[in-house]
């Protein structure tokens, strides 16, 4: 396993590389299963499935919880704000670098052909 990034986007972009932890998170966002229960549709077998819950738990996108022998996963509320901050800043900085790229090419004098 590849140990995560210290910084929490990091950890989360990470954690979603994965198509196959991408369909476990699509699976739990419709509400919180067992391990069992997000194992049974692949082939993949309970050690692996945990393995793959488990890197979506560093990544802070589910948490889970234990009642005796039965582990249930659940999405972590607002696992994405983070994610959606840090995008909003990314889009509001293109947005500004290109106001500055129309702002110098308005000075350019159009050429005459």
């Amino acid at each position: 396993m590849t140990a995560l990034a210290p910084n929490p986007p990091d950890h989360l972009f990470q954690a979603l590389a994965d198509p196959y932890r991408r369909s476990l998170v699509e699976r739990l966002s419709r509400g919180p299963a067992t391990v069992s229960a997000l194992a049974a549709p692949s082939e993949l077998g309970l050690p692996a499935v945990l393995k793959q819950l488990r890197i979506l738990e560093a990544g802070g996108i589910v948490v889970s919880t234990k009642a005796g022998r039965v582990r249930t996963y659940r999405m972590q509320p607002n696992a994405f704000a983070g994610v959606s901050s840090w995008i909003a800043q990314r889009e509001a900085e293109m947005g500004q670098a290109f106001d500055r790229l129309e702002a110098l090419m308005a000075d350019i004098p159009e050429e005459k052909t």
